[in-house]
């Protein structure tokens, strides 16, 4: 096997792996429109990942990982808590605010680390190109149990859904989404970086959301349509030399902006079941 066809065959399975739960967390994300919940896990991913270089753990070893478990966990509880009992704000605007206060965060931490600028800008894009089939074997492994918690839980975290107000307990599961969703950050942020793990979390789902209401086949149609344009991105990647991780960006938006134009032109009021 060529050294070419193992590096497609080495991320096609690592985007292949990645974009079944993203999409299907990202499906709860915009209907429960907490658009940049997911952003605000990225970025204290990032920030626990700083914190771990600037404290001398190596970026990637395990202490690294713990560290940005503890900053997203944090953040997950945040993101349950701060929730206004009162419509003069959005529940939105608490999390734009948590997402500025973890990117100040990330920037002042970066800037206490010997080159904290590369060490910041390698949280923003990633690192993609050097996934090993561990890493992808791992990925895996942790999706699938995740993917189990919300299958045995699904009626439950579903419910939260279509509720306006929070009922009594669901605190908890509303925790339990925030905190899978942060595993699944921790995992993904060092590798992809912040830009393309929101990319991955928010763009199949939104193109999934446009068509389909149904959990089952939304998540596989935003599965297919991402894991296409992903592949279609990294072979321009490949070809051009162009920068991988903001590559596969470009081709997420693209497909999302067809996909939008699809919508439009057919003009559907009514996705099919």
């Amino acid at each position: 096997m060529s050294a070419a066809t193992e590096f497609f065959l080495l991320q096609a399975s690592l985007i292949a792996v990645v974009l079944v739960l993203h999409t299907y967390l990202g499906l709860h994300i915009i209907r429960r429109t907490l658009i940049f919940s997911d952003l605000v896990l990225d970025q204290l991913a990032a920030f626990g990942v700083l914190v771990g270089i600037a404290l001398g753990v190596r970026h990637g070893a395990a202490g690294s990982y713990a560290l940005a478990l503890v900053a997203v966990l944090a953040g997950a509880f945040l993101l349950t808590a701060l929730r206004p009992r009162t419509a003069r704000i959005p529940r939105e605007a608490v999390i734009g605010v948590l997402y500025a206060l973890a990117l100040v965060a990330s920037l002042l931490a970066g800037d206490k680390i010997a080159c904290g600028t590369d060490h910041v800008t390698k949280t923003l894009t990633g690192s993609m190109l050097w996934a090993t089939w561990p890493l992808v074997a791992v990925t895996a492994a942790v999706y699938a149990a995740l993917a189990a918690v919300h299958f045995v839980w699904r009626r439950r975290i579903i419910a939260l859904v279509g509720r306006r107000e929070r009922a009594p307990g669901d605190g908890g599961w509303e925790f339990l989404f925030f905190a899978t969703q942060g595993v699944v950050t921790v995992l993904i942020v060092p590798v992809a970086g912040v830009l393309l793990a929101y990319a991955f979390l928010m763009i199949p789902a939104g193109i999934a959301a446009l068509f389909r209401r149904d959990w089952g086949g939304a998540t596989l149609l935003g599965w297919s349509v991402g894991t296409g344009a992903c592949l279609a991105g990294l072979a321009v990647s490949y070809l051009a030399g162009l920068p991988y991780g903001p590559t596969l960006v470009l081709a997420l938006g693209a497909a999302f902006a067809v996909a939008l134009l699809l919508h439009m032109a057919t003009g559907r009021r009514e996705e099919g079941g």
